[in-house]
């Protein structure tokens, strides 16, 4: 007896509740950048990415571009695998997109922010072996209010937080935030 693989399912599953999910930010938000990834992952990596999308239409969760007045943005290193990312990460239940952010924010850099509304919305795409999916990543900018960083993460990925005037090489689609820094502060 063959196996059936019910990844084409999932992933189906995933896209129509990504779908949903953009279209009420969508709805709810103007005046933000859009931007489009693609990652070729493993076929586990695309199982565990598709059940993450299929529960709430995120594949990394919420996301929040703290910065302060003169331009600086602040940023979480993820020391294993030496690279600079914003703050963010899974929204748990019962949490809104941005109460995620926020909870995220403040586990990973001991700050906050007055959120002013979306920044960016990102639609990555993640294929594998025939198989396609997309989930949404919100990613919320904000107003420091207190810019003394503390890193108290609970799952251990974040090793510093750091005020960035350049954006160091190593960042994490540096392109669409240095895009966005642009729109924001050389009008």
């Amino acid at each position: 007896m063959t196996a059936v693989d019910d990844l084409w399912f999932l992933a189906t599953e995933a896209s129509q509740q990504a779908e949903q999910l953009a279209h009420r930010l969508r709805e709810r938000y103007d005046d933000f950048l859009t931007y489009e990834p693609t990652r070729h992952v493993s076929r586990p990596r695309f199982r565990t990415v598709s059940e993450r999308i299929e529960r709430q239409g995120l594949p990394f969760g919420a996301h929040t571009i703290p910065y302060r007045e003169t331009g600086e943005v602040l940023l979480v290193e993820q020391a294993a695998i030496d690279t600079w990312v914003l703050p963010g990460g899974e929204v748990d239940p019962g949490e809104s997109l941005r109460e995620g952010a926020r909870r995220e924010l403040r586990e990973e850099s001991g700050i906050d922010v007055e959120y002013e509304g979306l920044a960016i919305l990102g639609e990555v795409t993640f294929r594998c072996n025939g198989h396609e999916t997309w989930g949404v990543l919100p990613i919320f900018e904000g107003r420091a209010t207190a810019t003394e960083t503390h890193v108290d993460d609970p799952d251990g990925e974040i090793t510093d937080a750091q005020w960035f005037e350049t954006l160091p090489e190593n960042t994490r689609d540096r392109a669409i935030l240095e895009s966005w820094r642009d729109s924001r502060f050389c009008e």
